[in-house]
């Protein structure tokens, strides 16, 4: 054999070898059909008794085997149905309870686990789940008062879980979300991702997907919170709030304005929320709207104990005059303005940081301005986590905002 011949029939050899590669790359493929895609989780607690009864002999024998002492939960997820969900702006929209019922299908179980009650589901779902679709985890308040190690360490394992979904904590039962028919959307879970991605567009709410949620709450200076929801009577879901957490479980929730609290103390943009303002002598109130904010912190150690300095600066637009008496062409009266609110802005920011400080729960991450800023005292004084978490309830706040009004708006005449 000649060298040209065993040279060819070497090349001829390789390209045949990255053919067979090539073979080797559908080898584990699973078809869409035959994975059950869940688009939601809820996760509720259930009562003992009522639990034990309803549970299958799945994960171990009744009285057989120790079980965690913990109380059982119920978890129901929605799964989407093959061929129903709507791909395109043609087929989106309502369709009331019918519509929801076309397009998922919820099914809930007991366990006492989150673990034990998936491996309970899965015993009666002919496909496999997946969850790489997964847009929305909620949660009752009550079991997230009790704690959320398990569902943080269970979703946090899960590879498929991806970090862009929302977990939410719900006010009642977090299985009402999972059968809500919202008129806007066939897709409930798709309804429950879009208020709170909106809700970040028009400056609502703060990003706070699940990975972010996770990375705050492993920070030893500054701890986690989720948006607080309740499903209405029309099937809508309301955010009433922030539910503030100190480690895994839940200490506290704030009312729906004082989330604009957190977002200015962060100077987080574009702002969204709307105020009333009324002048004192005058028998009118306007409304302003916030339009852009900045934040400066500034941190000292006096008495060895930190202290905040908070400067909160607002350009706001002039959106409504209730009384014909008030003249906002006029510069005094628009100053006048600025300084009520600007007053009212003071005091609602400083109670908004006094209540995170005596829920121990630094959502704002105070903590970790101390870290990074003054190196030495936190690890001369703090150290840890919980011991942040003490401190925090001590530290000062020296809060001041400063109002600007840019535009009052224009008036047909």
């Amino acid at each position: 054999m000649t060298t040209d011949r065993i040279l060819k029939l070497g090349r001829r050899l390789i390209v045949a070898s990255f053919f067979v590669l090539a073979l080797t790359g559908c080898w584990d493929r699973l078809e869409i059909e035959e994975r059950a895609v869940v688009l939601g989780v809820s996760i509720d607690t259930v009562n003992p008794e009522e639990a034990e009864a309803e549970e299958d002999e799945v994960s171990h024998l009744q009285g057989s085997q120790p079980v965690p002492s913990k109380d059982m939960i119920r978890v129901a997820v929605q799964i989407a149905l093959p061929g129903r969900i709507p791909l395109g702006p043609g087929e989106s929209g309502g369709g009331g309870k019918g519509g929801a019922e076309k397009t998922v299908w919820v099914v809930d179980v007991v366990g006492h686990s989150l673990d034990d009650a998936i491996m309970n589901l899965q015993q009666q779902i002919s496909s496999r789940l997946f969850f790489g679709h997964l847009r929305v985890i909620v949660v009752s308040e009550k079991l997230a008062e009790k704690g959320l190690e398990n569902v943080n360490d269970y979703f946090r394992r899960n590879s498929e879980v991806r970090r862009m979904a929302w977990m939410m904590v719900s006010k009642g039962n977090a299985k009402e979300l999972m059968v809500a028919a919202p008129k806007l959307e066939r897709v409930p879970t798709l309804y429950l991702m879009s208020t709170l991605d909106e809700g970040i567009r028009m400056g609502k709410f703060p990003k706070d997907y699940i990975g972010i949620f996770w990375s705050n709450s492993s920070k030893k200076g500054q701890e986690g919170f989720l948006p607080y929801v309740e499903i209405k009577k029309e099937q809508n879901v309301e955010v009433k709030g922030l539910a503030f957490f100190r480690g895994s479980k839940m200490v506290g929730k704030s009312n729906p304005l004082q989330i604009a609290g957190y977002l200015g103390v962060k100077g987080i943009n574009p702002a969204g929320y709307r105020v009333f303002v009324k002048l004192d002598g005058a028998p009118s109130t306007v409304m302003t709207a916030a339009a852009h904010r900045s934040s400066k912190i500034g941190l000292r150690i006096r008495n060895g104990k930190p202290v905040f300095s908070v400067h909160i600066a607002i350009d706001v637009n002039l959106e409504e005059k209730m009384g014909d008496k008030l003249h906002i062409n006029d510069p005094k009266t628009l100053r006048r303005i600025e300084l009520v609110q600007q007053e009212g802005s003071d005091k609602s920011y400083k109670e908004f940081l006094e209540m995170t400080q005596k829920l121990g729960s630094d959502i704002c991450g105070f903590g970790e301005i101390v870290r990074s800023r003054q190196p030495a005292f936190w690890n001369r004084h703090v150290k840890t986590k919980e011991r942040w978490q003490k401190m925090y309830k001590e530290v000062e706040f020296e809060v001041s905002t400063s109002i600007k009004i840019r535009r009052i708006g224009m008036k047909a005449k």
